[in-house]
């Protein structure tokens, strides 16, 4: 680029008014019907902490869930129970306000710091599930030594530290970039497209950027859980009873489905083109992994799982007889 050029482009920037807030257009304006929806996000959002916190709790308090396995999926709810406080929150404020509402430039790069930074982790943290789940299944006799205490926390703590390092790079390259012209985001919160299509700067460095840390963070660990799911299936289906096959499949059933449903939406949304015609249907897809997926978690691992369901009745069965004696000493007082 020459110097002419150059001088051109600042002026043209100039002549721009630079954009310090964004209009998050949601799901469109709805300010006649915005109660139904609003209700219905505030039920799903309040169902997702209820059930994730509930799980947290069930495995702190209850000594037969201090196993690997449950470790993991406590450290999975508490990391849902975060991402889905990403989103919902201001979600809920717009659909408030007719489905529309503005966010600063740098709310809106902290909502996808935050949300870029859990999806980043929750990817890891499932890689770690499967790799759990592959340890017991495939090595049984080396579980307790391949699995111990400090390697687990090894894996969380690994987890969270490289979903968090993994954002921190772009986040502040976007930070860099100067926005101006059109201040609309169409979309319900802040993502890395939306964003960085509201900048004046050429933005090709970040954008490849982006491209090498989605295969390090995403597929990578996507990979890592594919490998271990076709080392499960292929010692499942050499098991000779059906019924031990059943046993086996049963112990990692529900990790499948929730990696399933939260990869399968989360490819659907950034491999689809970037068309006019697609982008209402991407943020459907985007409600299945920033929305749905927390929601569903707890029922899934919850109405699949006897220890979970046993652990919570213990804790039903001991309100109750707390409720009990706090109602007998009550009447004698």
């Amino acid at each position: 680029m020459t110097f002419k050029e150059v001088i051109s482009l600042y002026r043209s920037w100039e002549n721009q008014t630079l954009v310090t807030e964004f209009l998050l257009l949601g799901f469109g304006d709805v300010e006649e019907q915005w109660l139904l929806p609003f209700l219905l996000f505030l039920v799903i959002y309040i169902a997702t902490m209820a059930g994730n916190i509930l799980i947290v709790v069930l495995v702190i308090t209850d000594h037969h869930l201090h196993t690997p396995m449950y470790f993991f999926l406590a450290n999975l709810s508490c990391l849902e129970s975060c991402y889905s406080s990403s989103i919902l929150p201001l979600m809920l404020a717009n659909l408030s306000k007719g489905g529309q509402g503005t966010i600063s430039v740098t709310g809106c790069m902290v909502q996808y710091y935050f949300f870029a930074s859990l999806a980043a982790s929750e990817c890891y943290l499932l890689a770690a599930m499967s790799y759990d789940r592959y340890v017991a299944i495939c090595k049984p006799l080396l579980y307790t030594t391949l699995m111990n205490g400090q390697v687990c926390l090894q894996l969380v703590a690994g987890s969270w530290i490289c979903g968090f390092l993994a954002v921190n790079t772009v986040v502040y390259l976007m930070h860099q970039l100067t926005f101006c012209g059109s201040h609309e985001i169409n979309h319900f919160f802040c993502d890395f497209n939306p964003i960085v299509k509201q900048a004046c700067n050429d933005t090709h460095m970040i954008e490849l950027l982006i491209i090498c840390f989605a295969g390090l963070f995403s597929l990578l660990p996507f990979l890592l859980t594919l490998a271990s799911y076709a080392s499960i299936i292929s010692v499942i289906l050499r098991i000779p009873s059906s019924s031990g096959r059943k046993k086996a499949f049963s112990t990692c059933s529900s990790h499948l489905i929730v990696v399933s449903v939260f990869y399968s939406s989360l490819m659907t949304v950034y491999m689809l083109p970037k068309t006019e015609a697609l982008r209402e249907l991407n943020k459907v897809f985007s409600l299945f992994y920033t929305v749905l997926t927390p929601f569903f978690n707890p029922l899934i691992y919850s109405l699949r799982n006897k220890e979970v369901k046993e652990a919570f009745r213990k804790i039903i069965a001991g309100l109750d007889v707390f409720q009990r004696k706090q109602g007998s000493n009550f009447m004698h007082s």
